[in-house]
C-alpha cells in the first residue's frame, strides 16, 4: 500500500484481488474530498462538495449526510470512470475558510 498527497487531495493506493486472477488485479484509490454542511430550513444537512461540480445531496442529520456524501461521490467518481472522463485531478486545491465582513446600517 502506498499513499500519497498532493494538493489538498489525499490519496491511498493498494491492490486488491478479490476473486479475481492474480493478471485482473485492480488498483483501488482512496480519495478524501473536501465537503461544505449547509444546514438546512426544514431540518437536516444539503451537502457540496467544490471540486465536483453539481454534486449536491443531503441528509437528515450530520452522520446521514456524510453517509450520503460518501454515496452521492463514489457515484459520481464511477460515472466518470465509466464514461472515460479524468477523475479530479490532484492539482485541484479547495481552501476553506471563514473570513469577518463589516456591514455599515442605516441608522
Amino acid at each position: 500500500m502506498s499513499s500519497t498527497t498532493t494538493n489538498g487531495i489525499a490519496q491511498t493506493h493498494h491492490k486488491t484481488s478479490a476473486k479475481r486472477k492474480p493478471e485482473e488485479s485492480l488498483l483501488v484509490s482512496n480519495y478524501n474530498f473536501t465537503v461544505v454542511f449547509t444546514p438546512a430550513e426544514e431540518g437536516g444537512y444539503t451537502v457540496t462538495c467544490p471540486v465536483l461540480p453539481g454534486l449536491v445531496t443531503e441528509g437528515d442529520t450530520l452522520r446521514e449526510a456524510r453517509e450520503m456524501a460518501r454515496e452521492a461521490i463514489t457515484g459520481y467518481l464511477e460515472v466518470l470512470m465509466k464514461h472515460g472522463q479524468p477523475l479530479p485531478e490532484k492539482k485541484s486545491r479547495v481552501r476553506t475558510e471563514q473570513i469577518e465582513i463589516k456591514v455599515m446600517a442605516a441608522a
